[in-house]
């Protein structure tokens, strides 16, 4: 499925992504997973996961920066579970807890959302959209906005750091809350599960 399509072709176009490495390939009970990171110069990874069959299509991304300038991680969750269930999530990810992060000139939250809390990793600025699939690309333009900030933030502060435990909170809490060790251990098993978990999306904490 190309659901996210011109998502992914907006995240490439607006931040250069070099191919780094395949990290697993899954096939189980109609489900296809892929999992890969990418390299830039301003970011210590970005680490992607796709899931799909022929119903449903999901696509996880964080890019995590280079460290010595505070600046927080973009992270992205397109989940399309149906024709009429879409959930739309994009945001600036402070790894700091307790850090009410805030980007001037974009939207901000109207309310607030279970397990998006703003201020604890999440942004003032968290974008949430329902929708269905054939409504999503209706958001690729406010993404490519939130996209530029991020391209912004990067271009001007350049970090060099590479100290992950600064991201030991972050993925720590990431981990408790991301419920897709579940929705796959039915699908793959939990020993595949956990490790894509542990060993790919969160692997800081």
């Amino acid at each position: 499925m190309n659901l996210w399509e011109q998502y992914k072709d907006a995240l490439h176009e607006s931040i250069s992504l070099l191919d780094n490495e395949v990290w697993g390939q899954w096939e189980s009970k109609g489900m296809s997973l892929q999992a890969k990171t990418y390299s830039n110069p301003n970011l210590i990874k970005s680490r992607e996961v796709e899931i799909w069959n022929d119903k449903c299509c999901i696509y996880n991304n964080i890019l995590y920066p280079k460290t010595g300038s505070n600046l927080p991680c973009f992270g992205m969750d397109l989940m399309g579970f149906s024709e009429k269930k879409v959930i739309i999530v994009f945001d600036f990810q402070h790894p700091v807890e307790n850090y009410l992060y805030s980007v001037d000139g974009l939207p901000k939250a109207e309310k607030d959302y279970r397990f998006f809390e703003k201020g604890n990793h999440f942004s003032e600025n968290i974008f949430v959209r329902y929708c269905k699939m054939e409504e999503v690309n209706a958001f690729v333009s406010t993404f490519k906005e939130y996209l530029t900030k991020y391209k912004d933030m990067l271009e001007l502060e350049k970090p060099t750091g590479n100290d992950t435990s600064f991201y030991e909170d972050f993925d720590a809490y990431m981990t408790r809350l991301d419920p897709v060790s579940g929705f796959l251990t039915g699908k793959f098993g939990k020993e595949r599960a956990d490790s894509l978990v542990n060993d790919f999306l969160f692997t800081y904490g």
